[in-house]
C-alpha cells in the first residue's frame, strides 16, 4: 500500500500597512486570516501544512527600521501556542515560520515544526540571510541560523525546512536529503522581476539531485508603503522527478493542496543512485573559505 500524505500550503496577501495600523493589529489581523485558512486545510484533512515566511506579518525586511523587532517572539511563545492547538484539534503537522527571539536583542528567520498531536518537534532557523537592493536587508533583522538542517519524524512523515534564500543553495538541500528528508518545505518571500525565473527551476532541481518532495510557498501581493515588487504566489508541490503537481494563483490567498506518495522516493532512488554514487571524498574545496 502506497504512504500516501495530503500536504498543504498557504499562500496570502498582507493588506494592512503602517503607519494606519499598528504593529500589533497588522499581527494580529494576518493570525486571524491563516486561522481561517488553516480551519479550512482541516475541513479537507490535510495531514502536513506549512505557511509562509514570517507568516504574521509584511515582509518587513524593505527597511531597515527596529521597530519590527517588537515583532518577534519566543518558542514557545503565544503563536507557537495558538498553532499547537489547532494542530491538536486538527490532527494535523504544521510547519510555522515566525520571527524568533530566544533571548534578549538576538534574533532569528525561524519556522517551527509542531506534529499533529501538538507536541514542539523542533525549530529551523534560517542559514543563509541575504543583505542587498532592493529592499531585502535580511542581516539587520536576523542572525545566521545555528542550528544546522534538522529533520523532524512527524506522525505522517520526515520534514526538512529550507526558508527563502535557502533555495539558492543546493549545499543544504543535499544535507536534508542525507538526513532523510521526505518532504522539504521552503516558506518564501519572492517578488516578481527578481527571482521569478528561478521560482520553478531552482526547486525541482533540488528534488531531482535529492530524490525528495519539495513544497515551495510564496506570499502574494502588493506590501505598502514599500515599492520592491509583486510577490507572486504560486505556491507549487514537486515530486522526486522534478515534476509539479499542483500550482496556486499568482495574486489570491490559497490553500495549495496535493497528494504525496511518499513510496515515490524509493522508487525513484532505485532507479537513479545519486546517494549511491556520491563521492564525499572529493568534495573537500565546498568547505574551503575562498580568499
Amino acid at each position: 500500500m502506497s504512504r500516501i500524505v495530503k500536504a498543504g500550503l498557504i499562500q496570502a496577501s498582507c493588506d494592512w500597512a503602517t503607519p494606519r495600523y499598528t504593529l500589533s493589529q497588522i499581527k494580529k489581523k494576518m493570525i486571524d486570516k491563516h486561522v481561517a485558512l488553516i480551519e479550512r486545510a482541516g475541513r479537507q484533512d490535510v495531514q502536513v501544512l506549512c505557511l509562509q515566511e514570517i507568516f504574521y506579518g509584511p515582509y518587513f525586511c524593505a527597511e531597515q527600521d527596529a521597530k519590527w523587532y517588537e515583532t518577534a517572539e519566543p518558542v514557545p511563545g503565544p503563536t507557537t501556542k495558538l498553532m499547537q492547538g489547532l494542530a491538536r484539534k486538527h490532527k494535523m503537522a504544521i510547519v510555522v515560520p515566525l520571527y524568533e527571539t530566544p533571548m534578549a536583542g538576538t534574533y532569528y528567520n525561524t519556522a517551527v515544526v509542531i506534529d499533529a498531536d501538538g507536541k514542539v518537534l523542533g525549530t529551523y532557523r534560517k542559514n543563509h540571510i541575504p543583505h542587498c537592493a532592493p529592499g531585502f536587508w535580511e542581516k539587520f533583522y536576523f542572525k545566521p541560523g545555528n542550528l544546522g538542517y534538522p529533520v523532524f519524524q512527524t506522525r505522517y512523515g520526515k520534514v526538512g525546512v529550507y526558508i527563502c534564500y535557502d533555495r539558492h543553495f543546493p549545499d543544504g538541500a543535499r544535507i536534508l536529503g542525507l538526513n532523510g528528508a521526505e518532504i522539504v518545505f521552503n516558506p518564501s518571500a519572492t517578488v516578481a522581476g527578481l527571482s521569478e525565473y528561478l521560482w520553478k527551476l531552482e526547486q525541482p532541481a533540488h528534488c531531482v539531485a535529492n530524490q525528495y518532495f519539495v513544497g515551495a510557498i510564496n506570499r502574494v501581493g502588493w506590501e505598502k508603503p514599500w515599492k520592491i515588487g509583486e510577490f507572486y504566489g504560486q505556491s507549487y508541490f514537486c515530486d522526486p522527478r522534478g515534476r509539479i503537481l499542483t500550482s496556486g494563483p499568482r495574486d489570491k490567498d490559497a490553500l495549495v493542496a496535493a497528494n504525496l506518495d511518499l513510496d515515490q522516493i524509493l522508487e525513484v532512488r532505485n532507479v537513479w543512485q545519486f546517494f549511491r554514487d556520491r563521492r564525499p571524498e572529493t568534495y573537500q574545496p565546498l568547505v574551503e573559505q575562498l580568499p
